[in-house]
């Protein structure tokens, strides 16, 4: 049976992502400095403007007007005929305490927010991540680092990859279709700009053996696309939790995860879930395997298990008994690692900070045995 799976990636000037790195640098910041700091941060970018709004309890300071214009320099917003760069850009903030029904009602190990959290695994790649995903946040990833590189210094910070892939029996065949949309300078032509892209990303691709002849490659469809970021369009935290997570290979759960502390079940469930997938996957229990758990606002274990894989239901019964703290300290989630967990997918990259993507020593210890 032929199905098709697609996945979205978008580059660190898309205004959504943009606003996703903000919040996730002041997190960053102020776990630095309080590792219990609770947060939750949103962001809105439009035209020469960031507004920063949110509730956080904390001990720790964040000079957050400059925090924002350093990411903002960062991300490579750094000229004026942008319509919004990090030197000039406006920044308003709206930060209030932690209610103190919440504050009052919810100790520190317990699940900070009402959630659903799905985590995913399939064998169908070195990563256990899905083959689109892959192929779009490389595109992304790429894009980004020839621009910031020099190699092809007429790209602007906006950009999104789009990828489809052909499957047979859950098995990837080919990609059937790529469509990438990247901002750049006015004196870059067309035709330059879409023979460069070409030529060193999609034929440098590591999946490029899925990319054929009948491969449909659309590249900036409308023609130019000198106007992007905040200038031409508003963006928001949480707006691309397909991207951040598994596209259409898996359900994910419906929260967004940038700017929230780790006690935001939301978040830190999630990347649990992604461990757990993994582990079962990497082991050769299941060829795919979806974990999806529930939470209710000051609960400390989940309500709900669901695992659908070899001796699953051992799984879950001890993940019943896995707390919120318990999921913090294993995966080690107080520490200020989560602007860089946001930038092309929170998952599938290797980086010995994001724990939740081990397949060795630590998932010995938490499930030695129960699963064979």
């Amino acid at each position: 049976m032929k199905t098709i799976k697609s996945a979205e990636s978008v580059c660190q000037g898309h205004p959504d992502k943009i606003a996703d790195i903000i919040a996730d640098a002041i997190l960053d910041d102020l776990l630095s400095k309080d590792p219990y700091t609770k947060a939750s941060i949103e962001v809105l970018v439009t035209m020469g403007l960031v507004h920063v709004a949110g509730e956080i309890s904390t001990d720790a300071y964040a000079d957050i007007p400059t925090i924002v214009r350093n990411t903002l320099i960062e991300i490579g917003y750094t000229k004026p005929e942008y319509g919004f760069d990090g030197y000039t850009a406006g920044v308003i903030t709206t930060i209030n305490d932690q209610s103190p029904e919440i504050a009052l009602g919810l100790p520190s190990d317990r699940a900070g927010d009402s959630c659903i959290v799905v985590g995913y695994a399939t064998n169908e790649t070195k990563n256990y991540m899905p083959l689109p995903c892959n192929v779009a946040n490389e595109i992304t990833e790429k894009l980004t680092t020839l621009r910031k590189n020099g190699t092809l210094p007429f790209l602007r910070p906006d950009g999104k990859a789009l990828v489809s892939v052909e499957y047979e029996n859950e098995i990837p065949v080919r990609v059937k279709s790529i469509a990438i949309m990247v901002q750049h300078e006015p004196y870059v032509t067309e035709k330059d700009l879409k023979e460069a892209v070409i030529e060193e990303v999609i034929k440098k691709l590591k999946y490029k053996e899925y990319i054929d002849e009948k491969t449909n490659v659309v590249i900036n469809p409308i023609g130019r696309f000198i106007i992007g970021g905040p200038m031409a369009d508003t963006g928001l935290t949480g707006r691309k939790i397909a991207a951040d997570a598994y596209g259409t290979a898996c359900p994910n759960g419906g929260s967004a995860f940038s700017g929230k502390d780790p006690t935001k079940v939301d978040r830190s469930a999630s990347y649990f879930a992604r461990f757990i997938a993994k582990n079962i996957v990497s082991r050769g229990f299941a060829d795919r395997c979806k974990v999806e758990m529930v939470y209710a606002i000051g609960s400390e274990y989940p309500l709900v298990v669901s695992i659908d894989c070899k001796n699953g239901e051992k799984i879950e019964k001890k993940l019943r008994k896995f707390s919120v703290s318990d999921i913090i300290e294993l995966l080690k989630l107080r520490k200020p690692i989560y602007k860089k967990a946001t930038l092309e997918g929170h998952f599938g990259k290797e980086d010995d900070e994001f724990l939740w993507e081990e397949t060795e020593k630590i998932f010995d210890l938490f499930l030695k045995g129960d699963i064979e």
